[in-house]
C-alpha cells in the first residue's frame, strides 16, 4: 500500500528510524512495525485481522482508521481518496483502500 503523510514535519519523522526512536522512545519498534505492516499489504482488507487491532473510528473521526500501538496510543490514518469507497450502510471498502494518509500518533481516548 501506498503511504502519505499529514505534513511534511510528519514524513519526516516517520521515514527515518532514528528519528521515530528519538521522538517516541520505546513505542518507535511497534511504530515502525505498523507502518511496515501497511506498507507491505496490497489493500486495507489484508490488515483487517492483522495484529494491531486496526478498526474504523466512528463520530467526528468518522472516515479515519485506528491501530493499536503501546496503550492508548494509536496510529491513525484515512483513505487517500477524497471520497472513500463505502457500502450500502456506510462502512468503508477496506479491500478498495490501497492509498493512505498518515494523520497522527494520538490517545484519543
Amino acid at each position: 500500500m501506498q503511504l502519505f503523510f499529514e505534513n511534511k514535519k510528519l514524513a519526516r519523522t516517520l521515514n527515518s528510524k532514528k528519528e521515530i526512536e528519538r521522538r517516541f522512545g520505546k513505542m518507535a519498534d511497534k511504530i515502525m512495525l505498523r507502518l511496515s505492516q501497511l506498507r507491505a499489504a496490497q489493500n486495507l482488507e489484508d490488515l483487517r485481522f492483522a495484529p494491531g487491532k486496526y478498526h474504523e473510528l466512528k463520530g467526528d473521526r468518522k472516515g479515519q482508521i485506528a491501530c493499536s500501538l503501546k496503550e492508548p496510543y494509536r496510529l491513525i490514518f484515512k483513505p487517500a481518496n477524497k471520497s472513500f469507497p463505502v457500502d450500502k450502510s456506510g462502512r468503508m471498502i477496506w479491500s478498495q483502500i490501497t492509498e493512505i494518509i498518515i494523520l497522527e500518533i494520538e490517545d484519543y481516548h
